[in-house]
C-alpha cells in the first residue's frame, strides 16, 4: 500500500517537471496544467489511502501478500548467504569423489561399430 502511495507521489512530481501545454488540444478539449495534474494526483493518493476504511479485506489481503513476500525474500537471502559463505563453499570445492568408476577394456563409443579383437 505504501508503495502505491509513494509511486503516486513521485509520479506527481514528474508531472510537475514535464512541460505540459495549456490551451486546447486538437479535439477542442482543455489541456490539463501541471498544478491541476498535481491536485488530481493528491486526490488519487487520498483515495488509495482510504481504501482500507472502505474495504478492509483488500488491506488484509495486501498485508498477507507482503508477509508472504517478506518470508520468501528472507528465505532466499539465507540460501544466498549460505552459498556465498566461504566456510560452506570450501569443503564442497575440495571434496573428492569416494566412488571410483571402472571402465571396461573396450569402449563402444558409437554403438554401431565394435572394435576387432
Amino acid at each position: 500500500m505504501g508503495l502505491l502511495i509513494r509511486a503516486a507521489f513521485w509520479f506527481s512530481l514528474v508531472l510537475l517537471a514535464l512541460p505540459l501545454g495549456t490551451g486546447t488540444d486538437e479535439t477542442g478539449r482543455e489541456a490539463v496544467g501541471p498544478l491541476q495534474a498535481l491536485m488530481a494526483a493528491r486526490e488519487a493518493v487520498g483515495d488509495i489511502a482510504g481504501i482500507c476504511e472502505r474495504k478492509p479485506e483488500v488491506c488484509e489481503t495486501g498485508k498477507s501478500a507482503m508477509h508472504t513476500i517478506t518470508v520468501r525474500a528472507r528465505h532466499t537471502a539465507a540460501i544466498a548467504a549460505e552459498m556465498l559463505d566461504d566456510d560452506a563453499a570450501a569443503p564442497a570445492a575440495t571434496a573428492r569423489p569416494t566412488e571410483t568408476v571402472e571402465l571396461p577394456d573396450t569402449v563402444n563409443l558409437t554403438g554401431s561399430v565394435l572394435p576387432k579383437n
